[in-house]
């Protein structure tokens, strides 16, 4: 008997506290060929894509959140989500296999809860830079590009308020991807001065990889900016 690469799991909602199922991917069929300049993952298995189910949606209530989100609530947030989110939600189950349409929607109502939840910007901004992947691979370019300023502006809302700390993005990678994705919106003043940041950590920075890629595309930029001056 062929196994499936998806397994249901049961959730249980951080809202409404009801339990709900969620597709996931095993391990297994997770094979990483490469990675963009931004890290989007280039799976092997184009049929299989991951990202689709990071999400998890409560079909009870609406509330849409990720393992990263924490259960505390700040006071008079639950009513506000209870307002704004699930009394207007129709329910509706994301928990099967899921379309890229289907994973964009999931994203964008985490987005969206993560918000009103006031959940941390490092988290926000992670869900906005896989929404962007999202539309990369439907070649929709405009919406691509919406996503990925969302994207870097929360990481520089999460650099200046420092709440990636403890979590599994290091400093040296927001700092990158707040460069990165400024180059790809055409920000290059932004981008220059966030490349910078990371070629000089050079010396303290565990991940010298990443250095090194700050150093190819700040080459790069300054190799446009020569092309440019002599047009």
């Amino acid at each position: 008997m062929e196994i499936s690469p998806y397994y249901q799991k049961s959730i249980e909602c951080l809202h409404c506290k009801k339990q709900f199922k969620t597709t996931k991917v095993r391990s297994k069929f997770v094979k990483v060929e490469s990675y963009a300049t931004d890290f989007q993952p280039i799976y092997q298995n184009k049929e299989v894509n991951p990202l689709l189910y990071n999400i998890f949606v409560c079909e009870h209530c609406g509330a849409s959140f990720t393992e990263e989100f924490s259960k505390y609530f700040a006071p008079g947030i639950k009513d506000l989500i209870q307002e704004k989110i699930a009394s207007r939600w129709v329910s509706r189950s994301y928990g099967n296999e899921r379309s890229i349409e289907e994973g964009i929607n999931a994203y964008k109502l985490g987005i969206i809860f993560g918000t009103i939840k006031k959940e941390k910007f490092i988290n926000i901004a992670g869900m906005a830079l896989r929404t962007a992947w999202l539309y990369r691979l439907q070649q929709k370019q405009t919406d691509e590009l919406r996503f990925i300023e969302i994207a870097r502006d929360r990481y520089v809302d999460s650099y200046s308020y420092g709440d990636y700390s403890g979590t599994q993005m290091s400093e040296t990678k927001v700092l990158y991807l707040i460069a990165e994705l400024s180059r790809r919106i055409g920000d290059v003043e932004y981008a220059t001065r966030y490349f910078s940041k990371v070629i000089e950590k050079q010396s303290t920075s565990l991940e010298p990889k990443i250095v090194e890629m700050a150093k190819e595309r700040w080459q790069e930029i300054r190799e446009q900016k020569e092309k440019e001056a002599y047009v």
